[in-house]
């Protein structure tokens, strides 16, 4: 029996290999055996891990969340804070850049993965914004984060086609996109709120008015 591989070994093992493959050959012909193969991993534990070949993307969007979700934003305003998380998440695809883009450019024609990728998206999404402390309360709080999704599409429109070294193009979308959020008041902290008392009623869109007879 062939010894157990470390999980986090076997992901980025198994990632690397997978979208370097769909780089060369496209997304459709992606086969995990070959990338299990590729990357020197036992089938069976591939099998295991990876039951579909759409696990890479969202495996790969989990290990972006955890690159994403440390450090020090203590007193940092909350678009630094996003800026620099949503920044991480690019690190990490940058790594896998063209298997990544040719993912992009697949979605179009594959509607079912389109779909998976925007439900993990919005995934990681809620994670970035609880942790930068985005006030995601009530139905203000839900458009909030559905402009959080915006900010991200615009930044990942323009990494599809920055060839920049340093992703300079990507962080001048990213710092333009937070800085139209914020304009029109869809960065409002949640621990601003509760420093200042203030209480959902009066946070813009309660989710319950009571009657004056109440």
């Amino acid at each position: 029996m062939t010894a157990a591989i470390d999980p986090k070994v076997l992901d980025h093992a198994l990632i690397e290999s997978a979208l370097f493959l769909v780089g060369q050959h496209g997304w459709h012909r992606l086969s995990l055996v070959e990338a299990a193969r590729d990357a020197g991993l036992p089938v069976d534990q591939v099998r295991a891990r990876y039951p579909f070949k759409a696990c890479v993307l969202t495996a790969l969007s989990r290990l972006a969340d955890e690159a994403a979700l440390q450090g020090d934003h203590e007193g940092l305003p909350l678009r630094d804070v996003l800026f620099d998380l949503l920044m991480r998440r690019f690190d990490v695809f940058q790594e896998h850049r063209t298997g990544l883009r040719t993912v992009l450019h697949t979605l179009p024609r594959d509607p079912a993965l389109a779909a998976l990728i925007a439900t993990a998206t919005l995934d990681s999404l809620r994670w970035v914004a609880d942790y930068a402390g985005l006030d995601r309360r009530g139905l203000s709080g839900a458009i909030r984060l559905n402009s959080l999704g915006v900010v991200w599409t615009h930044a990942v429109r323009a990494w599809e086609k920055d060839d920049t070294p340093d992703l300079s193009s990507t962080m001048n979308a990213l710092d333009h996109a937070l800085n139209r959020a914020e304009r029109f008041g869809m960065l409002k902290s949640l621990y601003t709120q509760e420093t200042e008392g203030d209480t959902e009623e009066d946070s813009g869109l309660p989710d319950y008015v009571p009657a004056e007879d109440e």
